[in-house]
């Protein structure tokens, strides 16, 4: 190939790869043949010739093509759109916000800012006499994080994974060391040699993991918890995890079929275009009511665990807040109360919402940073043992 164009497509190839996109260098050659294969010829020709290479999936070619415009355009365009991303100045039209995966390709682009030599020096002093970054960040208040910490925490909560408790289904499969005789496939398998001998076949229960089911807040004090959780929720879909979600503020949205999308930063674009009251009021009854009547015999199934994920300050506390609680309680396996306001020492059941929930759940556990991310991980294994009794809330707060 003439020129430097084999040169770029691998440097394109290392940017997408940068920006998510899972590229070897097999295929980056695979792309250097294609092109030279296929000609140079327009622009629309070269870029489905490289497309056909590098997207393998349907939701990478929004990465792709964000990419492709970016790195494909006359020199100066990368630090023209960024300064075009930056915060717009009174008086200034707004830009239009990047589409899902651009912000990703940005990073992927964006070169190295050079650090002043007293901030490389701070940097050495300090990591001397603290602890990492890692554990510092684990610990950090999600409220607290800034754009580039709250990137970082995406990345650790990809890496998440709920231990192994599979459980027993009804349904069977073979097993040649299973208790339970299979009659059928016995006298298939002794037709084969003319029904004169019978060798016995043994099944047993097929082991599946529970269903885990997620009420999420997502109301005007919730909203910087509830995204990082939304990101916990699609890294355990990712990983074929059962995972059914739910959003409420004034009414409750199901927004499974989005998180299932396997891009992040789509999935959380979907899920944000459909739900219509984010950062909204609260009404937490209503919502549990809703989902008692419309979604709980759908998937509360097979010893399902619900993670309800609210502050509990809710608007209008009545009756009807404690039977729905009660309700959802006698539906699940486990109910496990999160609550990023246990984040603060003194905290108190003192909100007449938070008593009237606490009696029908499990536990009561603190949801505001990356550590208490981890403990539920634990927490939620079959064999922890409960260390967040929510009795001894009320029994504080009496």
């Amino acid at each position: 190939m003439s020129g430097h164009l084999a040169d770029n497509v691998a440097l394109f190839g290392r940017a997408l790869r940068a920006a998510g996109l899972p590229l070897g260098p097999g295929a980056v050659m695979d792309a250097v043949v294609a092109v030279e294969a296929a000609g140079i010829g327009r622009r629309e020709d070269l870029y489905w010739t490289l497309h056909s290479v590098f997207v393998t999936r349907h939701e990478q070619s929004q990465v792709f093509d964000a990419a492709f415009r970016i790195f494909w355009r006359r020199r100066g365009f990368v630090e023209k759109l960024l300064a075009e991303m930056s915060p717009v100045a009174p008086g200034e039209k707004a830009k239009e916000k990047p589409k899902p995966g651009e912000s990703r390709v940005l990073e992927a682009f964006r070169p190295d800012q050079p650090k002043r030599e007293e901030e490389v020096i701070e940097r050495e002093i300090s990591a001397r006499l603290t602890t990492s970054d890692r554990d510092v960040l684990k610990e950090r208040d999600f409220a607290q994080m800034n754009a580039a910490e709250i990137a970082r925490a995406r990345r650790i909560i990809a890496d998440l994974a709920l231990p192994d408790d599979a459980r027993p289904t009804r349904r069977l499969r073979p097993d040649p060391r299973g208790r339970l005789v299979d009659l059928r496939r016995s006298l298939r398998g002794s037709l084969r040699n003319g029904g004169a001998t019978i060798d016995v076949e043994f099944r047993s229960r097929r082991e599946r993991p529970p269903p885990l089911v997620a009420i999420v807040d997502i109301s005007g004090s919730m909203a910087e918890y509830s995204r990082l959780f939304l990101h916990f929720l699609h890294a355990l879909a990712e990983k074929r995890r059962r995972v059914h979600s739910f959003v409420f503020a004034t009414r409750l949205t199901n927004i499974s079929r989005e998180l299932a999308q396997r891009d992040p930063d789509d999935a959380l674009a979907r899920a944000a275009s459909r739900v219509k009251d984010w950062e909204g009021g609260t009404r937490i009854a209503s919502a549990l009511r809703d989902f008692n009547r419309l979604w709980s015999r759908r998937v509360l199934g097979q010893g399902a665990v619900v993670l309800l994920f609210t502050d509990g300050l809710e608007r209008e506390v009545d009756s009807d807040l404690a039977f729905e609680m009660d309700r959802l309680h006698r539906s699940c396996r486990r109910l496990v109360w999160l609550n990023p306001l246990l984040r603060f020492g003194a905290f108190e059941a003192r909100a007449a919402g938070i008593r009237a929930m606490l009696p029908h759940v499990d536990e009561f556990r603190p949801i505001h940073s990356l550590a208490s991310m981890e403990d539920l991980v634990r927490a939620l294994a079959p064999s922890a043992p409960s260390s967040a009794d929510p009795a001894r809330w009320l029994k504080a707060a009496s």
